[in-house]
């Protein structure tokens, strides 16, 4: 089903979207869409817009030279002087879901 809007003179049409979302999620999208003085319909749409327009800034590479090029930028950026091997990940893995367990 189509809708029109008027805003300025001008009519926009817009469609209807149902969306099947968990309660908890639509709760949380609720109060932050109030928080920021929106109705969830507009506070979505924004969102929508955002994730778009982040991706479609994102640079693709464009030679091999450009992804040569940004793992050693990457490589420059001050963070630790190692990477943990596999285990230690999986060290960090289990003890988060150690602590949520107990917590629950």
């Amino acid at each position: 089903m189509i809708h029109t809007h008027s805003c300025e003179g001008v009519v926009h049409a817009m469609a209807r979207v149902q969306l099947i979302i968990p309660d908890e999620d639509r709760d949380r999208f609720v109060r932050q869409a109030r928080g920021e003085g929106l109705t969830l319909s507009a506070w979505l749409r924004a969102a929508a817009r955002e994730r778009l327009e982040n991706r479609q800034r994102a640079d693709r590479f464009t030679s091999p030279a450009a992804v040569e090029a940004f793992f050693l930028a990457c490589d420059a950026l001050e963070g630790p002087e190692r990477e943990p091997d596999w285990d230690e990940h999986l060290s960090v893995i289990a003890e988060s879901r150690r602590r949520s367990l107990a917590g629950t």
